[in-house]
């Protein structure tokens, strides 16, 4: 027991109580009730002290939901304003900006059932997209294919006429066959130029480096350039990431148009290229006819010609800007009448 308060009770105790033998036992139960007493303030102690942590962490807990739930607000009305500015409709006209987050849910979740109805629809349409352009190719294939074997026997058939019957045919009718010769040679271009339209843009598969150095030098000895054009190298080609035989068509289409449209007695076509961070932008330049303005848009939609020639079926430059397209670039054309051309294409790195 605490000894001042030993002290105290044997202070005011009477004295013939104070040498009783049974004042011991008082004592000790005094001091038993204390130190019960102690342990329970001591547990009380503890209690309040856990008890006040969790709350503390329930507080700071509610707090943080509290904070949590209004960020989501403050995004929720983000998105409203974000709908509004699609002019979306609603059930219900959202102006007050005191709205609570339950209105805000029900709006999302209206706009975004809206919003997964309309994506299925797509994903319905892109589907159907895809199976035509797929049944589409085929259909191309088959065409392409079956019109090869016919073509070419009339090719042989005209061929071995001229032969056996050049002494009989006159003039006229050696003409003749010289007509179904050359349309029989339009048709199998065209055909060739359907079938090439057709499956050129399919994706890339294998990527590699390619110098395009050395692929524009085999480009121009295949071409066989007239020695009145002269070809002009800007800067030294990169070496690029691509496949040869998309990247080899890209050039040569582009050369081939360039010597095509040159009428001048001495020609130049200037090939270079700049680096633009997230791709390379190329140019091929000439000094040739040019085009006039309202048919530069015109030059890239398939089979149309500016020119009636009967050889040519107005797809080289169509194909161009679909080789570009796949390296999800971009291909356009400056030009100016009597002066000359410029036509610039990019390449994703």
């Amino acid at each position: 027991m605490n000894s001042l308060l030993k002290r105290q009770i044997r202070k005011y105790l009477p004295k013939e109580l104070q040498s009783n033998t049974d004042l011991n036992l008082f004592l000790d139960a005094i001091n038993r009730s204390y130190d019960t007493s102690d342990e329970q303030f001591a547990m009380l102690q503890r209690a309040t002290a856990i008890s006040s942590e969790e709350l503390f962490h329930a507080n700071q807990k509610l707090e943080k939901d509290s904070n949590s739930q209004k960020e989501v607000i403050v995004k929720l009305k983000e998105v409203i304003n974000t709908l509004k500015s699609y002019d979306l409709e609603t059930k219900n006209t959202i102006e007050n900006t005191d709205l609570d987050s339950l209105e805000l849910v029900d709006f999302i979740d209206r706009q975004s059932k809206k919003i997964i109805k309309i994506n299925k629809q797509r994903d319905i349409l892109l589907q159907n997209l895809e199976r035509q352009n797929q049944e589409l190719n085929d259909y191309t294939h088959m065409v392409s294919h079956d019109l090869k074997s016919p073509l070419q026997s009339i090719d042989a058939l005209t061929t071995w006429i001229k032969e056996d019957y050049s002494s009989v045919l006159d003039d006229t009718g050696k003409e003749n066959l010289e007509l179904i010769k050359d349309n029989v040679e339009k048709m199998d271009t065209l055909v060739k130029g359907i079938l090439e339209y057709s499956t050129i843009g399919n994706a890339v598969k294998d990527l590699y480096q390619i110098d395009l150095n050395e692929l524009v030098k085999n480009t121009l000895l295949e071409l066989k350039i007239p020695n009145r054009i002269e070809v002009i190298f800007n800067n030294k080609l990169p070496t690029i990431e691509g496949d040869q035989f998309r990247l080899k068509k890209l050039f040569s289409n582009l050369i081939s148009n360039a010597v095509k449209f040159n009428d001048k007695s001495i020609g130049f076509i200037e090939i270079g290229f700049e680096d633009k961070n997230e791709f390379w932008q190329f140019y091929v330049k000439d000094n040739g006819k040019g085009i006039d303005n309202q048919y530069l848009e015109k030059i890239f939609i398939a089979f149309q010609k500016l020119e009636n020639d009967y050889k040519s079926v107005g797809i080289g430059l169509s194909i161009a800007k679909k080789i570009v397209e796949v390296y999800q670039g971009e291909i356009w054309i400056e030009s100016e009448v009597d002066k000359g051309s410029i036509f610039y294409f990019t390449i994703k790195k």
